[in-house]
């Protein structure tokens, strides 16, 4: 698990062992998250009001249900600056995941997106089932290759294939892909049968995130000395670690297209390229 290759918080690379385990072949759809709101009547955390505690020295007129959407740029931009290309849309929810005017249920075998991890965790426990450990997920994604760089090998486009929905082009202004979600299935699966565990949508784990990786035996600063315990919440200020990558990772800015690859969310986090399955 991890790598010493890449970015510090992949590092160490290190032995992890996991208990047999069950996970589903690619991310919640749109139609399946539609389900489970239909049924229990549900209402995601991008669709809430916002608690202006958790804001303090922020505008009230700014404080109104909505989430992080991604916004091409007109050209070549300070990468440095995430703020150029992300917008705060009042109205986007995973009904509407562009904001008002869009349509979720336009693309029902799409990954579902703009939901918080408290909504993943909502579904997962409708389902009967639960959201993977980061250590359950990077093995899933590894399909068998243990130490390869990527899912398929140790080459991003072995023979000139593309084998995952990544950003093709020059982010974040020019996209020769997708340029947003696919439907789920559209690249190869992997040794263990499942698909987009790399690209298209980053997906929430269970595990606190922390900068860097506790081998079994190290001692982890999250309080138990265990990461991955803590329950569901709405707060700005509790990050899990997601995996995986999105149609946004692009190799001149962020290079997370890897199983070892990880990236920290904040529990409140919707955004149009966070998503997540599900494991028993």
């Amino acid at each position: 698990m991890g790598s010493d290759r890449h970015y510090p918080e992949e590092r160490p690379a290190h032995e992890r062992e996991v208990e047999g385990f069950a996970i589903e072949r690619h991310p919640v759809t749109v139609r399946q998250f539609a389900e489970f709101v239909a049924a229990t009547g549900y209402v995601t955390v991008a669709e809430r009001e916002l608690d202006p505690g958790d804001f303090p020295g922020a505008d009230p007129a700014d404080l109104v249900p909505g989430a992080l959407v991604f916004t091409p740029t007109d050209g070549p931009v300070d990468l440095g600056d995430w703020r150029r290309w992300w917008r705060w849309e009042p109205g986007a929810c995973w009904r509407r995941p562009h904001g008002p005017g869009s349509d979720a249920l336009d693309t029902p075998d799409h990954p579902v997106v703009q939901v918080a991890y408290a909504d993943a965790a909502a579904y997962a426990d409708w389902a009967g089932r639960r959201l993977p450990s980061e250590a359950e997920w990077e093995y899933a994604a590894r399909g068998g290759l243990d130490g390869a760089e990527y899912a398929w090998g140790d080459e991003r486009t072995p023979d000139g294939a593309v084998l995952a929905n990544t950003w093709l082009g020059a982010f974040p202004y020019r996209n020769e892909g997708w340029g947003g979600t696919s439907p789920v299935g559209s690249y190869p699966a992997n040794g263990y049968g499942l698909v987009d565990l790399i690209g298209n949508v980053w997906e929430w784990t269970s595990d606190l995130f922390a900068p860097r990786h506790f081998p079994p035996g190290s001692r982890a600063p999250e309080p138990g000395g265990r990461a991955g315990l803590l329950a569901p919440t709405t707060s700005p200020r509790v990050a899990r670690a997601t995996k995986g990558g999105s149609h946004l990772c692009a190799p001149e800015y962020c290079r997370r297209y890897r199983p070892a690859a990880r990236s920290p969310q904040s529990d409140d986090s919707a955004t149009s390229h966070l998503g997540f399955r599900c494991a028993r």
